[in-house]
């Protein structure tokens, strides 16, 4: 094993010892170490997008101490180690390459793809429990963010003949759930109309599969945008000696506008 992978091994162990321990780390198991797992993969995210390099290297250093601490206490529990983690990627990565560590020949990415989703297909119905039928759908973590999950499952659908032949249909399909979203909204039904709402980001989330976008990706860019043109409203305001809450919507929408001409002409 490399020195720098075991150093942080025998810390991480160091840190759980009981005698000479952390109190902290001493007192955390799976469950409670899962906002910072997610926390720091978010982290790892940020930094990419941000095009921090120096930051990436030791965000990547955070996410895989989580790691770390969750092998080491599968380990405590007898359950697993860190190297038996790393022998089952080894493993899954040589399986799901047979184009790279055997003799499979692909001649296009969609026959490598299709191989792809078979061996992982087939890693699913290894894993499935013998009283649970089996489903094409099995494997998707339910603790995804709600986009992620929805076009995971749509995607898994969608191999298995699920879905529609073309695009045009799926525009169809989100004026009609939009039409429903209005209907349930004068209905005055909160339940009916949250029902309604998640069957339209349903389909849109489909929408954006048909056009080759990630849905996670597009509204985390959006928000973006909307956050710095809200910063030039904010901006405009204060220059005025006033606050938000001085100004009527029509003033708002008015810098609104101008904020998306200023930061286009900045982005050009």
């Amino acid at each position: 094993m490399l020195k720098n992978t075991q150093h942080l091994l025998d810390i991480m162990a160091r840190l759980r010892d009981p005698e000479q321990g952390c109190p902290w780390d001493l007192k955390q198991d799976f469950a409670t170490l899962i906002p910072y797992l997610i926390e720091e993969a978010y982290e790892v995210v940020d930094a990419i997008e941000r095009n921090d390099m120096d930051d990436l290297r030791a965000e990547l250093g955070d996410l895989l101490l989580q790691v770390v601490f969750h092998a080491q206490l599968a380990k405590e529990g007898g359950l697993f180690d860190f190297e038996q983690v790393s022998a089952g990627i080894c493993d899954k990565l040589i399986r799901r390459h047979p184009h790279v560590f055997a003799d499979a020949v692909f001649e296009t990415d969609a026959e490598r793809q299709r191989a792809w989703e078979q061996a992982k297909d087939e890693e699913r119905k290894a894993k499935a429990k013998p009283e649970e039928p089996a489903s094409v759908l099995a494997g998707v973590a339910a603790s995804l963010p709600a986009l992620l999950e929805c076009e995971k499952i749509q995607d898994r659908a969608a191999r298995h003949g699920f879905d529609w032949p073309d695009t045009p249909p799926v525009f169809d399909k989100v004026m009609e759930e939009l039409e429903e979203v209005r209907e349930a909204w004068k209905s005055g039904d909160p339940h009916h109309i949250r029902e309604e709402i998640g069957d339209l980001l349903l389909v849109v989330v489909n929408l954006a599969r048909h056009l080759d976008v990630n849905p996670e990706l597009a509204l985390k860019e959006s928000t973006k945008k909307f956050t710095r043109r809200f910063h030039y409203i904010e901006r405009q305001v204060a220059a005025s000696g006033r606050s938000l809450t001085d100004c009527d919507l029509y003033e708002l929408d008015a810098f609104w506008h101008q904020a998306k001409q200023a930061l286009k002409r900045k982005a050009d």
